[in-house]
């Protein structure tokens, strides 16, 4: 058969949601390709996206359902049929209801596929019945919570503009690794005449690639936004009459926040010294358009949100909003294109049920009662790869009364601790509606090639699990393409019917936002809030982090790599090998007081457990900080406890909206036994 092109979306967890052509024969994906006719991506793709067809016809693919036969854990299984999985599945389910409730029962996803039908198709299922439900927080709410702390619903720049700016600033963000499409606008400003600044806490490629790059501590970004604001402050580099027309809250601020913010003050907080602090202010301020692009790695901290509010105030003190070009983007909200509700179902919820945040799974496993957590259903997520505290939540995996059901395409740490494994789809074998977050397009694409051996969509094994608990709701005997229809079909002000027609099509589309990032300011007082009661802290100002009262010495990073994206892609032998091992890079003069050297095997650890890790000395971290790249699945770590980095993180949460802390880690690292 000849072969042909179908245009697909990246499922993954990226700003960018990027176009791609799949070249199909015989049913099978045999390239993928970047969309060149997409109005952001234009034809870019990650490395990880490049041989995506890898991934979809892997070896390592799960293609028909699995029932445990060995201990949990070994990876012991036998295959058995759908319709025997979903009967085991209701039927246990059944009896736990009958003794404990529903709440008894766990639903655990995230990000595994970013299109809106299948990522949310458990919501109305687990809704319907009367679940605990998951506080899905463990990447970035306290970015959103910053944000909105002062500058309410207000939506993001359009990336785009950074192209007019004079001076951007990559505050917190691996753009390099993370979102390749603002790595290459920022590029683009660069040769259009702005400087390009990184700020970040060890030297990432992305530090190699701009003019000047700041390595700051982790998680003292606020410390170093509120220096910079005290210099512009006292030395009158404000924008006055922009904060007269557009503040509230300043000349408090000002008065009682800031005269403790010195640079002297912050220098020791933040490992820039005072003069540099100084440099970076007047140069924002003297910029006439300077752009923010604020990463998501900053706010993972107990201090996340508060980071955030005070890098935010930068561009309203000097009054960059009103410059095209200039301001600060932390990501696009274009939730309101689609009507979610109609997917998610909450009147399918008969009364609240209890929220339990998946940054605390092990705590949830182990030690919740009134009911305790007797079920568990992951879909589209690896929790015993990437949730915090790993030792506490395999611990609570191993629960022989635990009911665990996986549904995946590979045998995943997870998947070996479950009783039942359900083979998933990727995202080429099914349909879906994308929308991004660091750009305003949406894209709907049908599935390119038929689904791998007896793999099913999440949305269609909810359909068989609500036929398998007796449900007669019309809503669960829905195709996933009805479901698209229903949201296309509901107009919002962010789509015209030109838009929704062209969505209909599977033509990348531009979203139009119903208002501007330049005002009117989207707020409860129609202002820029610098002061925001709402708040337990009025006014942005400093936080510790967890880690400072720790009584480690080393800040551990656990950093992404551009090879792998979390705990995904690590079946492809190609990109894996692209890491080579599980490093520790340490900065040489930290190697030397512990007698430590290149390439040996060391251990890691604090009070939640050991890892190890084969040491990297290089000059690329800063004295006192420790970086580890990638979320590695077990079975690829030779040395050691056979555990990964997430045994080092803890299930502490952020200041505000109940984040993740998975980089505010404090260790100390010693030489493995012999």
């Amino acid at each position: 058969m000849n072969a042909d092109q179908r245009r697909s979306v990246c499922p993954f967890d990226c700003p960018d949601a990027c176009g791609l052509l799949v070249t199909v024969q015989d049913g099978r994906a045999i390239k993928v390709a970047g969309d060149p006719d997409h109005p952001i991506t234009r034809g870019l793709i990650c490395s990880k996206m490049q041989h995506y067809e890898r991934t979809v016809h892997s070896p390592r693919r799960l293609t028909t359902p699995l029932l445990r036969t060995g201990p949990k854990g070994s990876g012991t299984f036998a295959p058995i049929s759908w319709d025997e999985a979903i009967k085991r599945i209701c039927s246990r389910w059944q009896e736990i209801i009958a003794r404990h409730g529903g709440e008894a029962i766990l639903p655990y996803s995230y990000a595994g596929t970013m299109g809106l039908v299948q990522r949310n198709s458990g919501h109305p299922f687990f809704h319907r019945l009367g679940a605990s439900r998951l506080a899905r927080t463990i990447c970035s709410p306290a970015k959103d919570a910053g944000w909105q702390a002062v500058m309410g619903e207000t939506p993001g720049l359009d990336q785009a503009e950074m192209q007019q700016s004079d001076l951007v600033i990559l505050w917190g963000i691996n753009a390099s690794a993370t979102s390749i499409h603002t790595m290459r606008d920022a590029t683009q400003a660069r040769k259009n005449g702005a400087r390009l600044w990184a700020i970040d806490t060890y030297r990432t490629p992305t530090c190699e690639a701009v003019d000047e790059a700041f390595l700051i501590r982790p998680g003292s970004d606020g410390a170093l936004a509120l220096a910079m604001l005290q210099v512009i402050v006292n030395e009158g580099l404000r924008d006055q009459l922009f904060i007269d027309q557009n503040l509230v809250g300043f000349t408090e601020f000002a008065q009682t926040i800031l005269p403790g913010c010195t640079p002297e003050r912050m220098e020791p907080v933040c490992g820039l010294d005072a003069a540099t602090i100084r440099r970076l202010a007047r140069a924002f301020a003297a910029a006439k358009a300077p752009f923010i692009r604020l990463g998501s790695g900053l706010t993972r901290y107990g201090n996340g949100a508060m980071n955030v509010r005070c890098i935010t105030c930068l561009p309203a003190i000097t009054g960059a909003w009103r410059t095209p070009g200039a301001g600060l983007l932390c990501g696009t909200a274009t939730g309101g294109a689609f009507p979610l509700t109609l997917l998610t179902r909450e009147d399918f919820l008969t009364a609240p049920t209890r929220i339990i945040n998946m940054n605390q799974l092990g705590t949830a496993l182990n030690g919740l009662d009134n009911p305790p957590v007797m079920s568990l259903y992951v879909y589209h997520s690896n929790p015993a790869t990437i949730a915090p505290d790993q030792n506490a939540v395999i611990r609570g995996l191993r629960r022989d009364d635990l009911f665990t059901v996986v549904h995946e395409r590979f045998l995943t740490e997870t998947a070996r601790y479950a009783d039942i494994v359900l083979p998933a789809t990727s995202s080429l074998e099914h349909p879906d509606l994308y929308r991004c977050y660091g750009s305003y397009q949406a894209q709907r694409c049908g599935a390119a090639i038929p689904p791998v051996g007896e793999a099913k969509s999440n949305w269609n094994t909810f359909c068989l699990l609500a036929a398998g608990m007796g449900w007669d709701e019309p809503f669960f005997r829905q195709s996933a393409d009805d479901l698209i229809e229903q949201l296309l079909s509901c107009q919002t002000p962010w789509r015209d019917t030109a838009v929704t027609e062209r969505l209909r099509q599977g033509e990348p589309t531009l979203l139009t936002p119903p208002s501007t990032p330049r005002g009117p300011w989207l707020t409860p007082s129609g202002r820029i809030e610098i002061r925001n009661d709402r708040e337990p802290e009025p006014f942005p100002c400093l936080l510790p982090t967890h880690a400072e009262a720790d009584g480690l010495s080393l800040r551990l990073q656990p950093a992404v790599t551009p090879h792998a994206l979390n705990s995904s892609f690590y079946e492809q032998d190609a990109l894996r090998d692209r890491q080579e091992r599980m490093l520790l890079m340490m900065h040489p003069e930290d190697a030397d007081r512990r007698r430590l050297q290149d390439g040996q095997q060391v251990l890691a650890r604090n009070r939640q457990g050991e890892v190890a890790f084969t040491l990297h000395t290089t000059d690329r971290v800063p004295v006192g900080t420790v970086v580890t790249e990638g979320v590695w699945w077990q079975e690829f770590l030779a040395t050691g406890t056979g555990r990964g980095v997430n045994v080092l993180t803890s299930q502490r949460l952020t200041d505000r909206a109940g984040g993740s802390t998975l980089y505010d880690v404090a260790v100390e690292v010693s030489a493995a036994a012999a």
